[in-house]
């Protein structure tokens, strides 16, 4: 019998446009036994790749792509030895997917889990028995939203979702301050000591270990009951084994707070090892690329510049990738790792608010120009009504706290336990960030206009669901072409605002949101009330689903539905975005 240490993950590597559906699984085995042969529909696909050995493992990535079809349809995968079959599906030549967006994968304080009103996998059991009729537990009984499903996939033999996208914090390594016992130490020392503070061998080892075996221990649990099993444990691994996934890193994916710290913080050395580790793990586990193929950060050294923001020289990732037929198609000339995917009438820009962060940038100027490049060059020209979705990993729109930014630059808190400045600083609308608020603002209803498609930004972090809308003052506001519509969902596992404070803090975020955000002399921002709701922000935990209503008489439609836990069951919370019709 084969042991699997980790996967099948999935990962959706584009294609689309020339009708190749490309999607490669990750696994961890041992490295002392021989790999296993990887079968889709009954083929052995091709010997994998080796990405990363480390402590005894190999971690692999496998080829299953396949070809679209007239239809779409149902693949299956299996490894031998396992006693398990998986499935996913696979859209039609030109058919938009069917997607999920999820964010908040775990926890950021282990006592989190006292906070559920269900068990911690209890919303990725929703999203599982929504998507594949096949695991769900004898009995179980749908709604009327669902059964609207059943006729359009389900009883024609297919999954509900073609894509998973994973918005941020995929896992959570907040523990790391306290599992590793040098960095519980040098958390007590005085700030000076901590800014200069060598990092050893030892401590390099130990981080390095952590934010690899951490990946283990969370994405295939010991709790998870073995591959085969007739007791499926539907949680995050069986949902990563079944949709193929498009990820991006948050601060959680690193630690709380990364690039929101100190600019001294930032750069000393221990929060720099800490970040080349966590950084090469995302390259491995979430992008699943060589790990070997990952090139180091180099500040630019010809500009003379402050340091408080990091400049770092652009990367050429089409000629660090040429040779691998599924990396990922991550925009040039960027040190990150923004890419896009055209899939159909869906344009999916994945933006990295990560590597370049500090306290007054999120994204470096690299990587603005090849951002709006692609934007410009790479979002197809045609006829069809086109959906430009934006993944950024914290909200465009949200209720400023501008009361709570003042007094926590008063305080001046920088501790790497203490969230709460940090939080507020990774807001696009922290007063540090409104200037490249408006230049993303701006950004997009450029390419809505020039490229005559409807723009929307999916978002999480904020551990609610919310909606929120930008839109031009000096044109009519029921042009959908003046619009740019904010879906926020969050979290999938972490537990929303439910202790007495964060209620309380709910209630204030209720009363901030009914005041518009006055962005520019003609551009404002707006919460909008929660579909089905008489609130501005849902603290439940949920996850959002998107699907194009296509070849309809009221044109491709976007249809967000958003499923939110209550003590009993799920609500459904639906919206129609309207397409921007030509004329």
């Amino acid at each position: 019998m084969t042991k699997l240490y980790i996967g099948p993950v999935l990962s959706y590597r584009g294609g689309a446009e020339c009708g190749e559906w490309k999607v490669s699984a990750l696994i961890a085995v041992s490295n002392s036994a021989q790999f296993p042969v990887m079968r889709v529909d009954g083929k052995a696909t091709r010997a994998p790749k080796i990405l990363l050995e480390h402590g005894g493992k190999a971690y692999l990535r496998y080829d299953l792509s396949t070809c679209q079809q007239a239809e779409e349809r149902k693949v299956e995968y299996c490894l031998d030895g396992i006693d398990e079959v998986w499935h996913f599906t696979v859209p039609a030549i030109g058919q938009a997917p069917r997607m999920i967006y999820v964010s908040c994968n775990g926890f950021s304080d282990a006592n989190g889990i006292r906070k559920l009103i269900k068990g911690e996998n209890a919303v990725w059991e929703d999203i599982l028995c929504n998507h594949d009729k096949s695991v769900r537990p004898p009995g179980y009984q749908i709604d009327k939203e669902q059964l609207w499903h059943e006729t359009r996939t389900h009883e024609q033999g297919l999954q509900r979702f073609h894509l998973m996208v994973m918005g941020g914090d995929q896992i959570y390594f907040d523990p790391i301050w306290e599992d590793i016992k040098l960095l519980k130490k040098w958390i007590g020392l005085p700030r000076r000591e901590q800014l200069k503070y060598k990092v050893s061998a030892s401590l390099e080892k130990a981080i390095e270990d952590y934010y690899i075996n951490f990946y283990l221990s969370r994405w295939l649990p010991r709790n998870h009951a073995p591959w085969g099993s007739a007791n499926k444990t539907l949680d995050s691994a069986h949902g990563m084994a079944r949709i193929p996934t498009v990820m991006m890193w948050d601060d959680h994916d690193i630690f709380d707070g990364w690039g929101s710290h100190s600019a001294e913080m930032q750069r000393s050395p221990v929060f720099q090892r800490m970040f080349y580790h966590a950084r090469r793990a995302f390259w491995v586990f979430q992008m699943q690329q060589a790990a070997d193929q990952l090139p180091e950060l180099t500040l630019r050294t010809d500009i003379n510049m402050r340091i408080d923001d990091p400049i770092f020289e652009p990367i050429k990732w089409s000629q660090i990738l040429k040779s691998d037929p599924l990396a990922l198609p991550l925009f040039d000339d960027q040190p990150g790792f923004s890419f896009a995917h055209n899939v159909g009438p869906i344009s999916l820009l994945v933006a990295d608010l990560r590597t370049e962060r500090s306290h007054e940038q999120i994204m470096g100027p690299s990587t603005w120009r090849a951002m709006q490049r692609w934007l410009c060059d790479g979002v197809p020209t045609c006829e069809t009504e086109r959906h430009l979705l934006f993944v950024s990993s914290v909200p465009v729109m949200h209720p400023k706290l501008s009361l709570a930014e003042l007094l926590m630059e008063n305080l001046g808190y920088d501790h790497v336990l203490d969230s709460s400045a940090d939080d507020l600083k990774d807001h696009w609308t922290n007063d540090d960030h409104e200037g490249e608020r408006k230049r993303l603002i701006e950004t997009l209803f450029r390419t809505a206009e020039d490229h005559h498609l409807r723009v929307t930004v999916l978002s999480g972090d904020v551990h609610v669901a919310a909606w929120g809308v930008v839109y031009r003052t000096d044109s009519d506001y029921a042009n959908c072409s003046t619009q740019i519509q904010q879906l926020t969902s969050s979290a999938v596992v972490h537990p929303s605002l439910v202790s007495v404070m964060e209620r309380l803090f709910c209630q204030v975020l209720n009363s901030l949101a009914k005041k518009k955000q006055k962005l520019d002399v003609n551009l404002e921002a707006e919460m909008m009330l929660f579909p089905s709701s008489n609130r501005y922000v849902m603290p439940a935990r949920n996850w959002l689903a998107l699907e194009l209503d296509e070849g309809s008489r009221g044109g491709n439609k976007l249809w967000a539905s958003w499923r939110c836990e209550t003590k009993d069951d799920f609500t459904n919370h639906l919206l129609a975005i309207e397409p921007l019709r030509r004329s």
